[in-house]
């Protein structure tokens, strides 16, 4: 294969590229300088590579083709200068810029010499050494200017700057040996040719230039295999050159297998969907702009779920309805998987599923718990291969009458699914980026349905907690009740004729019957404690009262020492409860013969009392003191205690502006200090 025949094929490839592109450029409709200058610049590279076919085939002299140079190079500058210029209104303000006359000077006076015939072929070279060097410098202050849109401008620099490197070092080695070097001009063809990819990306990403190019995805995909398969087939040949160059006996018998397999090689994969699915998606991505504006889209269906006081019948209507409003279908239905079975949870547009519809989607469910993967029927029923491992019987996708199943995952466990249909003018097929689309889509309503499943949830169990908390706080108080009973029962036998233990009794349980109705009005009222009674009591009565009436069926009987007579504004009946549950714990900590202190001092340092409550029993390590003695329903005592009155007493001193202080050690006992303002306020 002569030199001369290589760079024949190379601009072929460069002529049919050029023609491609600027057949392209014609179809767009808006105006503008760039787009002019670009569509010049694409026939000029047109023409060049015409002439240098006519080089290759002796038509033409080499004179006649270093003008084309020129010219190419000229329309290039201009395109070049004007995509630096973005507020240019017309080719008059472009081309009387002096910073355009400047750049264009070295390209006229090239053109002015080849037209002249004034120079030779060297001082050619020469300049146009030059003028490759001067695109170079210009692309450079392009890109350095371009500041954060480098990215969109780098495809154009990497097509115009490679092609200028290598016309520079082409034209530079010429002008030192006085001619062309037959490989560089046989190689230059297949440069061109192969950079103009580059071109596309650059005027797909460049925004300003008001260049839009529409290519249908499937000439593209079409295109492109034929391009990989002459390029495969190129290369073959090349192999195939090879070995018969070496030659030899066998050369023959080589080229033969080896055209063969290449053949069979080729034709297996041009036969493969997969390799010719991997291809489209690549294509799609890299050379054509998305179907949906996903910005917009994600706006759009965060306004749509944008729900407050809305019940949860409503909210699986709007996941719904954002789902089939995304691909603008007709109707739908959202199931939610019950255990092993399907639930309808919202229906739009459509009607119930019918058992054959119901049997299909249980098949789905087990396809979709082991593989996440949107399914459209109609896909399904043509194309089987695509949804390798699901068994359905096929013969019953024809009596379903919805096309989509979207499967909705809650972590890794199957939530339910969304059965979307339309007509069959509106049905849409499932590709790469419509699955990734949808895929988003599902990703959003599925949080917004959880988001409300679970808030209902905590509703519900925030009732049920707030129910348990005052039902405790009931018991716990019936448990009071219950020891004022137990103990006018104790000392009944005893005391059943003495007048002054019937009226002391009949007290106690007017007392008890005020405690049952304040309990009632809690549980209708569905309120832990009811609003505070406070008034002026003397503290040291109040205390003595708590110890006799209350704290004397457990042993040991505490002792009260009351060090300064003190009168609170304080409410007596929660008082006398906290007291109560204090005392009560510290009597249960202690043996029978140990001893319970209750001692009343005012404070020092501020208005208010000191109540301590003292003993000596098993006392508490530091651990449990900080973690668990105030932990509401935490209990030591099983099935005997509440776990509420430790946690009680601390919240009653705390809302009325006291504190509590604990100060324990194992085996030796524990001190309770109170300190209680001198007057007692609660915010209801």
């Amino acid at each position: 294969m002569s030199m001369a025949l290589v760079g024949l094929s190379g601009y072929a490839l460069a002529v049919i590229g050029n023609g491609l592109l600027f057949l392209l450029l014609l179809t767009v409709r808006k105006p503008g300088i760039a787009k002019r200058l670009l569509m010049f610049g694409v026939l000029g590279c047109l023409v060049w590579a015409v002439m240098q076919l006519g080089l290759a085939l002796e038509r033409v002299s080499l004179h006649q083709v270093m003008l084309t140079e020129g010219i190419k190079t000229l329309l290039w500058l201009l395109f070049i200068c004007s995509v630096m210029g973005k507020t240019l209104p017309d080719f008059r303000h472009l081309i009387t810029r002096p910073s355009t006359l400047l750049a264009l000077c070295p390209a006229l006076l090239y053109i002015g010499l080849c037209l002249s015939g004034l120079s030779n072929d060297k001082w050619l070279f020469l300049l146009q050494t030059i003028l490759a060097l001067e695109v170079l410098v210009l692309l450079e202050t392009m890109y350095r200017q371009a500041g954060e849109d480098r990215w969109n401008y780098k495809p154009l620099v990497i097509y115009l700057g490679a092609t200028s490197l290598f016309d520079f070092v082409m034209y530079a080695d010429a002008t030192m040996v006085n001619q062309l070097d037959p490989v560089f001009w046989s190689a230059r063809g297949y440069i061109y040719a192969l950079l103009l990819p580059a071109l596309v990306v650059a005027v797909k990403r460049i925004r300003h230039w008001g260049i839009e190019i529409f290519i249908s995805r499937d000439i593209v995909l079409h295109s492109s295999l034929l391009m990989v398969a002459g390029g495969y087939l190129f290369i073959m040949a090349l192999a195939g050159y090879a070995v018969r160059y070496i030659g030899g006996d066998w050369s023959g018998a080589v080229q033969v297998a080896l055209a063969f397999l290449s053949l069979t090689l080729l034709l297996t994969l041009l036969l493969s969907n997969s390799f010719r699915t991997r291809v489209r998606v690549f294509i799609t991505k890299h050379f054509f702009a998305n179907q949906y504006d996903y910005r917009e889209e994600w706006l759009k269906l965060s306004q749509a779920l944008n729900a407050s006081d809305k019940n949860l019948q409503q909210v699986y209507d709007d996941g719904l309805r954002s789902l089939i409003h995304a691909i603008d279908y007709s109707g739908g239905m959202l199931h939610k998987l019950q255990g092993k079975r399907f639930e309808q949870v919202s229906v739009l547009g459509s009607a119930s599923l019918n058992d054959v519809e119901r049997n299909v989607i249980e098949q789905l469910a087990e396809f979709m718990q082991n593989k996440r993967w949107l399914v459209d029927i109609e896909e399904l029923r043509v194309k089987p291969f695509n949804y390798e491992g699901l068994k359905i019987n096929h013969a019953t996708l024809n009596q379903c009458h919805f096309q989509l199943a979207l499967p909705i995952y809650q972590d890794s466990h199957l939530w339910g699914l969304a059965l979307l249909y339309a007509d069959k003018e509106q049905r849409i097929r499932l590709d790469w980026e419509l699955r990734d689309y949808l895929n988003a889509v599902i990703a959003q309503v599925a949080n917004y349905l959880f988001h409300y499943e679970a808030a209902k949830e905590l509703a519900e169990n925030a009732q049920f907690a707030a129910f348990n908390r005052m039902s405790a706080f009931v018991l716990h108080d019936l448990k009071n009740v219950l020891a004022q009973i137990d103990l006018i029962l104790c000392n009944a036998q005893q005391h059943k004729h003495n007048p002054e233990f019937i009226e002391d009794t009949f007290e106690t349980l007017e007392h008890t019957k005020t405690r049952m109705e304040r309990m009632l009005r809690q549980l209708t009222e569905k309120k832990e404690a009811l609003p505070s009674s406070n008034r002026t009591l003397n503290l040291g009565k109040l205390v003595q009262k708590v110890v006799e009436e209350r704290c004397q069926s457990l042993l040991p009987i505490p002792l009260v020492e009351v060090q300064d007579d003190l009168e609170l504004s304080i409410d007596e009946e929660k008082f006398s409860n906290v007291l109560y549950h204090l005392i009560s714990n510290a009597q249960q900590a202690t043996d029978d013969a140990g001893e319970v202190q209750v001692k009343i001092s005012a404070a020092e340092t501020e208005p208010g009392a000191f109540v301590e409550i003292i003993d000596n029993g098993c006392g508490m390590t530091e651990d449990f003191i900080a973690t668990r003695l105030f932990k509401p329903f935490d209990t030591t005592k099983g099935n005997a205690g509440m776990g509420i009155g430790a946690y009680d007493a601390k919240n009653y001193i705390e809302k009325i502006g006291g504190r509590i202080a604990v100060a324990s050690q194992v085996g030796q006992g524990s001190r309770f200090s109170l300190y209680l303002p001198e007057t007692a306020a609660i915010e209801e």
